[in-house]
């Protein structure tokens, strides 16, 4: 069993118990599930755009622990000083050390910065709880997700308001998806076996059609990687690690940017 399907095993069971305890009538009822979404796409492509989605997160499956020590509030308002596009936090706790509080939390100082709910959706449910918590976007991740999946979450995001960042890493994941106005995320990182190659990005680049947005993730650590990457018409770029493996992740995402 590779790493992917140990997260995923694990995110069945846990989204299983979770329904019993939390009933889809609450999420409906929540605050933030009325609040109009702020758009993704728009952000990504508006003009002066930085084009960087910071992450928050604490731990990886592959670099263990990142950073335990900051706030996602403190995170969040060094991102949004930085002037990101967009923030992405990791909401998957067993692995990756987050909460869908730390959402939560941050979209109490984030009202004009869309969120990105970053965890390995397998059930409706979360979609919904997304919503719930304040998100304006999700992710779909292609590896482990049927055509059928990946077209009915997507549906059902976009009938909430949110939007999607779909994931995918070759080309075979790309095949899943109908390519149309979409948000298309490439993992430079393997997710079965954590290994980090920017070629990937490059090598989907051309057969991604021009009426989508797209986003390369993982594996950026270099301002001049992001010019480059602009240059096979990436126009989003996640990161995280880089960030957050430092003291002040709000700092060095500013510094990162002003290299821009």
């Amino acid at each position: 069993m590779n790493i992917l399907d140990e997260i995923i095993a694990h995110k069945k069971q846990e989204v299983a118990k979770l329904k019993q305890e939390v009933a889809v009538e609450k999420l409906v009822k929540s605050p933030n599930f009325n609040r109009t979404s702020i758009s993704l796409k728009k952000a990504l492509t508006v003009k002066n755009s930085t084009g960087i989605i910071a992450e928050f997160k604490r731990k990886s499956p592959s670099k263990g622990i990142i950073n335990d020590k900051v706030e996602v509030i403190d995170v969040t308002q060094g991102y949004l000083d930085a002037n990101v596009a967009a923030q992405s936090i990791l909401t998957d706790t067993h692995f990756f050390g987050g909460t869908v509080l730390d959402l939560i939390q941050a979209r109490t100082v984030n009202e004009m910065t869309p969120i990105l709910r970053k965890d390995f959706i397998v059930d409706a449910f979360q979609i919904v709880e997304a919503k719930a918590i304040g998100a304006d976007a999700i992710l779909l991740i292609a590896a482990y997700l049927t055509k059928q999946e990946l077209k009915n979450y997507g549906k059902l995001a976009e009938d909430l308001g949110l939007e999607v960042l779909y994931e995918v890493h070759n080309k075979e994941e790309l095949d899943k998806i109908e390519l149309n106005n979409k948000i298309i995320g490439i993992n430079n990182r393997n997710l079965k076996t954590f290994e980090v190659d920017l070629e990937h990005s490059i090598q989907l680049a051309n057969q991604i059609p021009d009426s989508c947005i797209k986003v390369s993730e993982s594996g950026l650590s270099n301002p001049r990687v992001i010019t480059g990457l602009k240059e096979y018409g990436f126009q989003g770029f996640l990161i995280g690690e880089n960030f957050m493996k430092t003291v002040n992740p709000g700092l060095s995402c500013q510094a990162f940017i002003n290299q821009l």
